[in-house]
This record gives C-alpha cells, structure tokens and sequence, in this order.
C-alpha cells in the first residue's frame, strides 16, 4: 500500500509541466556553481535574480498569449514605450512617480488592447497584428527620443531597493508568478485561456465568448509588460529607446523552455518562469567566463533554436 502511494506521488511528480525544465535548471545551476566558483556569490546571486526579473514578467505575458493557441511579438517594443512614457512623466513632466507608474501601466494595458482588437475585430493572425505593434511601437519610441537615452530618472529607487536582502521588484516577480498561476489554474479566466487553445471552436459552440477572452488576455499581457518596462527603467536609472530589443525571442523562448506548447492548452507559467531564469543563467554564467560577446549570441541562438524545435509542431496552429 505503501509503496503504491509513493510511487503515485513520483509519478504525480514527474509527470507536473514544470518537473522537466526545474530539473534541467538544477542541472545547470549545479554545472554552473563547478563551473565558476564566483558564480554562487551573494552577489552574484542578487544580479542575477534581477536581470531575470523583466524577462520573467515578459514570459508570463507571453505564457497567457500562447496558451490561447496564440503568439504575441510585442513584448519588448511595449516594455520600451511603457518604460519611455512612465520617464518622461516624473523626468521631464515633474508628475507624482505613482502617477507616473500608472501612466507607464495604461500604456502597456493600452497597446495590449489593440493586439486584442487587432485580432478579434480586425481578424488578423495574431503573428502579423503583433508585428505591426511591435515595429509601430518602436518606431514612436524612437521617434520621441530621437535615438537618445532618458538619463538620471528619479523616484524608480524604491524597485531596486532591498526588503530581506531581496530587491523589492524580485519580491513584485515572485507576487506576479503567483498570481498568474493562480488566474490560469483557478479561475474562469484562465481555464477560458486553456480551452481556447485546446480547441478555439468547441469553445465557441460552448458559448464561451472567444473574443473577449482574447481582448482580455492580451491587454493583461500588455500590462505585465509594461512591469518589465518599469522595472528596467528602475534597474538601469534610465530608459533606453532600445530596451527589451529582442526581448520578445527571449520571452517566446522562456515560455517554450518552461514547457508551453506553441499549439496552446498545455503548460504552466511556474515552468516560463524557470525558463526565464534558464536564459538569464546561461548569460550569467558565460560573463563570468569571460567568453566572447559575441559567442553568448550563438550560444543563445542555439537555446532559442533548440526550443523551437522541441515544440515546432504546434507552429501549424498558431492562431
């Protein structure tokens, strides 16, 4: 009796979305503590949870977005603008840095709105309409800057600032990994989010609204990335018109790595966190090496490559 609970628990165990990328994480963090003997420092450790921190809230976005069968290609290009517009705020407008935060968080909330609309009301594939955003989101960006860098922003100290040797936005990712868990495991949202990406027309004959669903989702996924913008406004004390550059491969990557099926319904954003972690690990770890910058793109060319064809089937379905 005894040995046919335990051996249910490792099954239930191993058989969890997040077993396979945790265990691959541990793999690596063990190699990379042999590895380099600086890598397991106190601070290193500290640098290392806060350059994870933005790409997580990326990948929990991100995570929503596929789990619908979907793909979103405008978290980086949102993160900026985000960023850019919650600086301007409290730099150059003298605005409150809560109100400026929350300017910051309506404009990601509100270009998340438009991908959703996009896609519904417009029907365009969400791959071609995310695109759109992202190149027309990067472009005002730049517009607005010209090219140069917000330096010496104020008010952001308070993200980087340590609560329990923990920078408070590490303790903000953790409370966002939570609750993302919490809506697409527990709540008639996410198990809506779930069912779209199982099977997008069953859930409509079942009367479940699939557009607002989507709309919905897609202006949260916005909203959590424009977090990841404010927090590198934070972390960097300026905001760059070319932050999250890419960012979106690496969130794609992260959720795909955490065990997310490109063709929806399956995995579980504590895996898109782990995956996002994985990322950031691997180009800790070769910093510490002192490797080539330019080989830490190959090597990330390969991760992002292995990733997609572990799941390349679910491409087909991408809605």
């Amino acid at each position: 009796m005894e040995r046919t609970t335990l051996r249910n628990i490792v099954k239930r165990i191993t058989s969890a979305d997040e077993f396979k990328p945790l265990l691959a994480l541990i793999a690596l963090y063990l190699s990379s503590a042999v590895i380099s003997s600086y890598f397991l420092s106190v601070y290193n450790q500290k640098i290392l949870l806060l350059q994870a921190t933005p790409l997580v809230l990326l990948a929990l976005g991100e995570t929503m977005i596929i789990l619908m069968g979907s793909i979103d290609l405008s978290p980086g290009s949102t993160m900026a603008l985000a960023g850019l517009i919650a600086a301007l705020s409290s730099n150059y407008y003298g605005l409150d840095i809560r109100l400026s935060v929350l300017i910051g968080l309506l404009i990601g909330a509100l270009v998340g709105l438009i991908n959703g609309l996009a896609v519904t009301v417009a029907k365009i594939p969400s791959f071609v309409a995310t695109l759109a955003t992202m190149v027309g989101a990067r472009g005002i960006v730049l517009l607005i800057t010209g090219g140069e860098s917000i330096y010496g922003l104020r008010g952001y100290e308070w993200l980087t600032d340590e609560r329990f040797f923990v920078a408070n936005m590490v303790w903000i990712m953790v409370v966002f990994v939570i609750v993302t868990y919490v809506l697409l495991k527990y709540t008639s949202l996410g198990l809506k989010i779930y069912a779209i990406g199982g099977n997008e027309e069953a859930t409509r004959y079942s009367g479940i609204n699939v557009d607002r669903v989507k709309i919905v989702t897609f202006t949260l996924a916005g909203l959590y990335y424009s977090v990841a913008g404010i927090m590198m406004d934070a972390r960097l004390q300026a905001a760059y018109p070319w932050t999250g550059y890419g960012s979106e491969l690496d969130a794609i990557a992260s959720s795909v790595l955490g065990g997310i099926q490109l063709s929806g319904g399956i995995g579980s954003p504590i895996g898109s966190f782990i995956g996002a972690y994985i990322l950031t690990l691997i180009a800790n770890i070769m910093v510490l090496l002192g490797l080539n910058p330019y080989l830490q793109w190959v090597v990330k060319g390969f991760v992002l490559g292995a990733a997609a064809i572990a799941l390349s089937r679910g491409l087909r379905y991408v809605k």
